[in-house]
């Protein structure tokens, strides 16, 4: 199928600058597999993001974690695209459910800056994902497949994209979707896209999972079939990061 495996570390609003230097020097040394069996991106806080593109390894690459609907402007506190462009950042996550929740972007909205991000030459990790209120009434896939819409209707090339399922009932809080939940949902969407996109971007787009990912569970995670990668959380600040994405060793001996 081609499609190399990917892990995003999502740092969120965490560390100084020491506390940084530390997690990057931890990467620096670790051993993993080369870029053709595993993309490794690793995404801090806005204020650190110079420090870390110039001290990790070329091999690794940097995500901002949110930027700017539009081109820069009167918008105070926003980071465009532009300026990401501009430092040389090549990846920014976007829609990820903590910013649906708590500051309330929509679908459309998240679809506008998916769009401009890639106009821009941005590559994107877009997270979709349901509540544990949506998962127990049943309409998990109405729900992920509406954030998936909003983002077809105005993406052309799907080939910067990374769609990143969370389900954000296992965000942080310790319960995992099991390797069995994580597999059903990624091949529904994988055929949505082939439905409603085109079979070609339905075969070679990564669909990763994230949602309390750790060392314990990520082999088994990888092994299934449509689950191309992680978007990994709090697990990303510490040392088991290397064997998660260690675990792309297990799609390579599939």
């Amino acid at each position: 199928m081609g499609r190399t495996f990917f892990v995003g570390g999502n740092w969120k609003c965490n560390g100084t600058s020491e506390e940084i230097k530390k997690i990057v020097a931890t990467l620096n040394a670790g051993q993993v597999p080369s870029q053709d069996v595993v993309e490794v991106v690793v995404s801090p806080p806005f204020v650190f993001l110079p420090l870390v593109k110039n001290e990790l390894r070329s091999d690794f690459h940097v995500a901002a974690q949110n930027c700017w609907v539009k081109k820069g402007g009167a918008f105070t506190g926003e980071v465009s695209a532009d300026m990401l462009v501009n430092l040389g950042i090549p990846w920014v996550i976007l829609g990820h459910s903590e910013r649906r929740a708590i500051l309330g972007e929509s679908n459309e909205f998240v679809g506008d800056k998916v769009a401009y991000a890639l106009s821009q030459g941005l590559k994107v990790i877009a997270c979709v994902g349901e509540t544990l209120e949506q998962r127990e009434s049943g309409s998990t896939m109405d729900v992920v497949a509406a954030q998936t819409k909003a983002i077809a209707e105005r993406v052309k090339d799907w080939s910067n994209v990374v769609v990143a399922y969370e389900p954000v009932w296992a965000i942080g809080t310790g319960k995992v979707a099991s390797p069995a939940q994580a597999q059903e949902v990624h091949a529904e969407l994988r055929k949505w896209l082939q439905a409603n996109v085109s079979a070609e971007v339905a075969a070679s787009t990564r669909i990763i999972y994230g949602g309390s990912v750790s060392g314990a569970n990520c082999k088994e995670l990888a092994g299934q079939p449509d689950v191309d990668g992680f978007l990994v959380g709090g697990a990303s600040l510490k040392p088991e990061f290397i064997d998660i994405i260690k675990a792309a060793e297990v799609k390579k001996s599939a």
